[in-house]
């Protein structure tokens, strides 16, 4: 890197984000593991090492019985994991929430009854009374998206909980309780500074059409102001058709925008690829024939009723996961963010990003680990350039390889509109550099994700296992 680019990066916050859960009775791995290839990508290409270390408390292991309740091994166990990352010499983040509520929650209703909100409050204090003392990062929620607009809204974990529209409500209760939940953390005295993470969504018109043009605004719309409205302007998203979508649900009641606009010391925007977009009828232009059936998949079929479709880029490389290859969109994401909220918006931190999108593979089937690095520099190459005019960007965390397999193997799959719904998912090789290093324990480079699924490497990373130095 430049020295410029280097001095603009200089400020900013390096760290690793894990969907563990350190309430749960397996905790995390500690930093001699996947932390320590992290911070070697890190401090290779920037010469700076990752500081902090961000987990999930674990609300349905801390809460399993009902409000009021604590299980009393999950919170030593989150004590415990605390105090080992401080002694390493590095900075805990906690995240409130990862789509899975305690299942006395789930059984009444979840995200589309209102109580939720409050009794998220109210676990969010608690946890700040505990751990405030420790905890230097607080996140409400891994991503305000998931348990609401994915989960109830489009049915996208599982299609028996699709409600549509008559979904909204869930994300008007997502919002209040993330301002609830900082309020409940500033009325606990936590010393950490506390904020949220919203999806981060960018999108290239297919073609020159002014439909395709509206309908990445209408793509932008119902992703990215459906969340930021509420939370920078006090107010929720009203579409060309001046309606807003969810106080048409009646779930709106008096005070809650000004609780939802409550300040953040903080904004995370989880950022997985850029979107080639188009208008629905604009779909038979743009598509060859032979894929246009392919496009109307379980994504689309929901998006065109929004007014809006996604397709493949065109002469584009693709991840495993079909997600397209483009290191400067990141960076244009951000920068169309700041222009949209300016001053309004707090300081930004990138987080779930890094190697899952980088899973690149050579000729002979081996992971590519320069050009696995090459391209990451590519990309904070250009998120540098657009700090450096000025867009405040506190922080980048590298999200684990492991974590979200269910969105990666699926959804960002059909997202990205690379591979027919039916396919099988694929299997990416661990890295050569982990295998050579067994970060995950075994000689095979075999590994095990959190929540006990079985990783087994392919052929290639099995035959690097055993010629690696």
């Amino acid at each position: 890197m430049n020295d410029g680019l280097y001095e603009s990066l200089r400020g900013v916050e390096w760290g690793v984000a894990t969907a563990d859960s350190v309430a749960a009775p397996q905790p995390p791995p500690d930093s001699g593991g996947h932390f320590q290839q992290w911070t070697d990508d890190i401090h290779q290409l920037v010469g700076a090492d990752a500081t902090t270390y961000r987990a999930v408390a674990g609300w349905p292991q801390l809460q399993p019985d009902g409000p009021g309740s604590w299980d009393r091994a999950a919170l030593d166990r989150c004590d415990r994991t605390l105090d080992s990352l401080l002694a390493q010499g590095l900075r805990p983040g906690l995240t409130l929430l990862n789509l899975a509520l305690p299942p006395w929650l789930e059984a009444s209703g979840g995200w589309l009854e209102r109580g939720t909100a409050q009794y998220f409050a109210e676990y969010a204090a608690e946890m700040g009374r505990r751990f405030g003392d420790r905890v230097t990062r607080w996140i409400t929620s891994t991503d305000l998206a998931r348990p609401s607009l994915a989960d109830r809204v489009a049915g996208m974990y599982c299609a028996d909980r699709r409600a549509g529209m008559a979904g909204m409500p869930a994300v008007h209760h997502v919002l209040l309780a993330n301002g609830l939940a900082t309020q409940a953390l500033r009325a606990a005295g936590v010393s950490g500074r506390i904020g949220t993470t919203v999806t981060l969504v960018g999108g290239h018109a297919a073609t020159d059409d002014p439909y395709d043009r509206l309908a990445v605004e209408r793509l932008e719309s119902w992703t990215n102001r459906l969340f930021l409205d509420p939370l920078l302007l006090g107010e929720h998203m009203v579409t060309e058709d001046d309606l807003s979508p969810i106080e048409a649900t009646g779930c709106v009641r008096p005070g809650d925008l000004e609780t939802i606009a409550t300040a953040q010391d903080l904004l995370g925007l989880s950022w997985t690829s850029p979107f080639r977009v188009t208008a629905p009828e604009n779909l038979a232009r743009v598509l060859p024939a032979m894929i246009r059936f392919r496009a109307l998949n379980e994504v689309n079929r929901l998006l065109v009723g929004l007014g809006f479709a996604v397709i493949p880029f065109e002469d584009v490389q693709t991840t495993a996961y079909g997600w397209p290859i483009v290191p400067e969109a990141l960076a244009d994401a951000v920068a169309g963010l700041h222009d949209l909220y300016a001053e309004l918006l707090p300081p930004l931190s990138i987080v779930d990003n890094g190697m899952g999108d980088l899973d690149l593979v050579d000729d002979e089937g081996r992971c590519d680990d320069a050009r696995r690095r090459a391209l990451l520099r590519a990309k904070l190459t250009w998120l540098g350039g657009v700090i450096a005019r000025g867009v405040d960007v506190h922080g980048y965390e590298y999200w684990s390889v492991l974590d979200d397999l269910e969105a990666k193997f699926r959804y960002s799959r059909l997202y990205a509109m690379a591979v027919p719904d039916h396919e099988l998912p694929p299997q990416p090789p661990i890295p050569s550099d982990w295998v050579r290093t067994k970060t995950f324990g075994g000689a095979d480079g075999a590994c095990r994700h959190p929540a006990g699924l079985a990783l087994v490497p392919s052929a290639a990373a099995r035959a690097q296992s055993v010629v690696a130095p």
